[in-house]
């Protein structure tokens, strides 16, 4: 019996929220849009290729057919711009980023940050990844036998330890526990979706999220702050790193010469920095949870660890294939942003169904990763499907955990490569169980975390076959 055998033949179905027969009422559909949007898709949704129909938020098409996706966001994409509700949630800090701004802004941007996210360069990021994740398990293993951690935080912490290891290389300028803390508290506060929006009130009316919210933005803003300014002192005197807070301050238009604004400047790095960060964080966590309640991925992805965390640390992530799967069906049945939305400037048709002007279009990665028409046993937990021979046959707009098209997330490659980085280096050293008695729940706040963090029991593995030592990670230089 083969490894994908096994795994079908187990048939666990993570926690999820139940479809529902019918669309929520007005009320009802506010308050789930609060709380957990996940909560609101019907049964249709995960059934049919479109829906469209009437809502809260004005006449709404979601699609779960591949081709219909394409159309949206690489063939016909000037005729669909980020919607107001999606501005709204994200507010003013993020709007001149790279993640909302729009047109030439959002052109001269992306032409300016590629360089920094070739495969290149990423695979040199490599050694800094490598020694963020040893530095966890370091912290990990100076703990008792058994004790209780809270995953989610953990992993939250190495994915800031790592950008500031590589895109901000000569540090963050606070401690991660700060940038942690104030980061999860705009997530489940200004960073959800509030009534106010959802009936498009006026921006003046004050958002109790964001109110909640104002202590760690002030923080965050501080942060930015000193950060650009410690830089600009290295800049002046010739000894600043090449990493992307330095492109991003000495970026120059070739055409006009201007350089970017500082308003540009701070959006993207509290992007990077807030944002930037929760795809791989929240990758590793259900991915940890995710084997923690199959002891034959767990084994698979122990022994993998050992023998390729052996190899030179430039070329581990590629050879970490099972770990990768594993990374993969996580964010498949928990993709880290869970829905993708757009508003049609003018009318279209997609795939046979009419598209009128205003009709804001939904792709709910949430939805599309589990529809009954585009994958097999779509709610069980089984990595195979993304090992090599199987991989191949998924249709590329049915699988969108970085997004698709000319926006598709600019450090996807970065992300999945740190992600098997830091998962195989915990897996080689470490078994984690479930909290006895926790109920793992998603929940969507902007992106999707367990309810109440993920805690879990370190257990050391009885047998570890030593990977090189942390000081041949160092990266040179």
């Amino acid at each position: 019996m083969t490894h994908g055998e096994t795994a079908v033949r187990v048939r666990w179905r993570p926690p999820a929220p139940v479809p529902r027969d019918a669309p929520l009422g007005l009320l009802a559909s506010i308050v789930a849009l609060h709380d957990n949007p996940i909560t609101t898709w019907t049964k249709a949704h995960f059934e049919e290729p479109i829906v469209i129909a009437p809502s809260v938020l004005g006449t709404v098409a979601v699609l779960a057919d591949p081709a219909a996706i394409r159309r949206v966001f690489v063939e016909n994409t000037a005729n669909y711009r980020k919607d107001d509700l999606q501005k709204r949630i994200i507010g003013p800090a993020l709007l001149d980023g790279l993640v909302e701004a729009e047109a030439e802004q959002w052109k001269t941007q992306r032409r300016l940050m590629a360089p920094l996210f070739t495969p290149r360069t990423v695979a040199s990021f490599a050694p800094a990844m490598a020694v963020a994740a040893e530095d966890l398990v370091t912290r990990w293993l100076r703990l008792r036998e058994g004790r209780l951690i809270d995953a989610q935080k953990d992993m939250a912490g190495v994915a800031l330890e790592v950008l500031g290891r590589t895109l901000f290389s000569d540090g963050l300028g606070r401690g991660t526990e700060d940038f942690t803390a104030a980061i999860s508290r705009n997530f489940e506060t200004a960073w959800r979706v509030d009534p106010l929006d959802i009936l498009d009130l006026p921006a003046w009316l004050p958002r109790l999220g964001k109110l909640r919210a104002r202590s760690s933005q002030k923080f965050m803003a501080q942060a930015v702050e000193d950060l650009v300014a410690r830089r600009k002192r290295l800049i002046s005197r010739g000894e600043a790193p090449h990493d992307l807070l330095t492109l991003l301050l000495e970026a120059r238009d070739p055409e006009t010469g201007e350089g970017l604004s500082n308003e540009e400047v701070s959006a993207n790095v509290v992007t990077f920095i807030g944002a930037g960060h929760e795809t791989t964080a929240n990758a590793l966590t259900w991915a940890l949870f995710l084997v923690s309640q199959s002891p034959e991925w767990d084994e698979r992805l122990a022994e993998e660890a050992a023998r390729v965390l052996a190899l030179p640390v430039e070329v581990q992530a590629e050879q970490l294939v099972e770990t990768r799967a594993v990374l993969e069906e996580a964010m498949r049945l928990y993709p880290p942003v869970a829905s993708m939305s757009r508003q049609a400037e003018g009318p279209d048709d997609l795939c046979g169904r009419r598209i009128r002007k205003d009709t804001l279009v939904i792709v709910p990665q949430w939805v599309l990763h589990r529809h009954r028409r585009l994958w097999t046993e779509p709610d069980v937990f089984d990595p195979s499907r993304f090992l090599p021979g199987a991989r191949e046959r998924i249709d590329r707009f049915a699988y969108l955990p970085f997004g698709v098209g000319p926006r598709i997330c600019i450090g996807a490659a970065f992300a999945l490569q740190e992600a098997a980085i830091v998962l195989a280096n915990i897996l080689l050293r470490f078994r984690l169980e479930l909290k006895p008695g926790h109920e793992v729940r998603p929940v969507q706040h902007l992106t999707l975390r367990p309810k109440g963090g993920l805690p879990m029991i370190l257990r050391r593995r009885s047998r570890v076959v030593r990977a090189r030592p942390v000081e041949e990670l160092q990266p040179s230089g």
